[in-house]
């Protein structure tokens, strides 16, 4: 506001300027249009109740795990070189949810293409990814040996294993022992777990170690190599094959389910007829 010299305001002073009510209302609805930025952002995805994306948080975290599991398998090759090959591949023979197909096409790219190393390298990762296969193999072994029957014999229903699985199991390992260590080694979610069977079954010890070599060095080599030729693609690999990561997860997951109910199915019939066989062969009972 001006003042004259002696203090008081000039009459032009009152006068206070308005926006013209036209001019404001444009305003406002400026303001208040949507940018072209919002109107071309796709629609939400549908949410169950409390805004949760199912299929959008299911492939966050299937990724989340697989970046993790990949800084994992880096750090320790990063820090151990080629007996980490050996460490992680133990792991991954005990059962542990640690894949071996990350571990050994991280050894052919990490090991062997990255450091400038040839074929012959590519062997040596193989070799050092069987040897590890084996080393968690003998403690998972002897592990089942020692103490793995008398457990089952006792919990095995819980696991879904039945006193007659294991007849079945030892009378396997006695005629095809070597071919199903062979042959398991090769096979993913198997390859983990065949040890168990093999060592309450007393399978020969030799005879696993040879069998379990053999098998796992083709399987090892294989990734291995697959990570040298492919290492410097994984990105791109990715991508493609990244949308058929939930369909494939379900279709696991439904294979699971059904084998769970076919197991517990099996078991309750087994245990009503030893119960039926038992009430049978009781002194004093009608049929005895």
């Amino acid at each position: 506001m001006r003042a004259t010299q002696e203090g008081r305001p000039l009459p032009s002073d009152r006068l206070e300027i308005r926006r013209p009510p036209l001019a404001g209302r444009v305003a406002r609805q400026r303001r208040a249009a949507p940018s072209p930025a919002l109107l071309r952002r796709p629609p939400p995805e549908p949410s169950l109740a409390g805004g949760i994306r199912p299929i959008g948080e299911i492939a966050d975290l299937i990724q989340a795990i697989e970046e993790w599991v990949l800084a994992f398998v880096t750090d320790a090759y990063d820090v151990m070189g080629w007996p980490g090959v050996i460490g992680l591949m133990a792991i991954e023979s005990t059962a542990i949810p640690l894949p071996s197909e990350v571990i050994m096409p991280l050894a052919g790219w990490k090991l062997v293409f990255e450091r400038g190393h040839g074929f012959l390298f590519v062997l040596l990762a193989g070799m050092f990814g069987a040897v590890g296969s084996l080393a968690g193999s003998l403690a998972e072994y002897y592990l089942a040996r020692a103490g793995g029957r008398p457990l089952l014999e006792r919990y095995g229903r819980y696991l879904l294993i039945s006193q007659a699985d294991l007849v079945r199991a030892d009378s396997w390992f006695e005629t095809r022992g070597e071919l199903t260590i062979f042959i398991a080694r090769m096979i993913p979610g198997v390859r983990g777990f065949i040890s168990i069977p093999a060592g309450i079954a007393r399978m020969d010890i030799r005879k696993f170690i040879l069998y379990t070599l053999l098998g796992a060095f083709p399987w090892t080599f294989g990734l291995a190599w697959g990570g040298y030729l492919l290492g410097d693609n994984y990105d791109a690999i990715r991508d493609v094959s990244r949308p058929f990561d939930i369909p494939i997860l379900g279709s696991v997951l439904a294979l699971l389910a059904w084998f769970v109910w076919h197991r517990v199915r099996t078991i309750r019939a087994e245990s009503r007829d030893r119960a039926e066989a038992a009430a049978h062969a009781t002194p004093g009972s009608p049929d005895s």
